[in-house]
């Protein structure tokens, strides 16, 4: 007969302490995206159909240059973060971990390389 509390025999088992965590650094960066989605349209809409001059001389301003890494930057975090629990609740096994590890390489492969084209335009 064993005196244990129910908080004692669920220890160990569920929770990886991590849900809370995640869940808010999406719902930042959908935050984020929220306010950045609206200025990149209307920033990058401003130049759209026009030469490669006038778009380089365009991005070589801060702020169409900040709003763009920026964007550029929370979309690949948010896709990350959305591809992960995507990964965890429908694949299994080791597959689950070598997924996450070439979703998170490929994902910030993308932001690095999206950010690294802006500042190449922007300097």
């Amino acid at each position: 007969m064993a005196f244990l509390t129910d908080r004692k025999r669920a220890t160990g088992m569920g929770s990886a302490r991590e849900g809370t965590n995640r869940h808010w650094s999406m719902t930042v960066n959908s935050y984020g995206l929220l306010v950045l989605i609206p200025l990149f349209i209307f920033t990058f809409g401003s130049v759209l159909g026009k030469s490669h001059e006038e778009v380089t001389a365009y991005f070589n301003h801060p702020v169409p240059a900040l709003i763009t890494a920026l964007t550029i930057w929370f979309g690949m975090m948010h896709f990350r973060a959305g591809v992960r629990v995507l990964i965890e609740d429908y694949v299994h096994g080791f597959n689950r971990e070598i997924w996450i590890i070439v979703m998170n390489c490929v994902s910030y492969a993308l932001a690095v390389t999206g950010v690294f084209a802006v500042l190449k335009m922007a300097l």
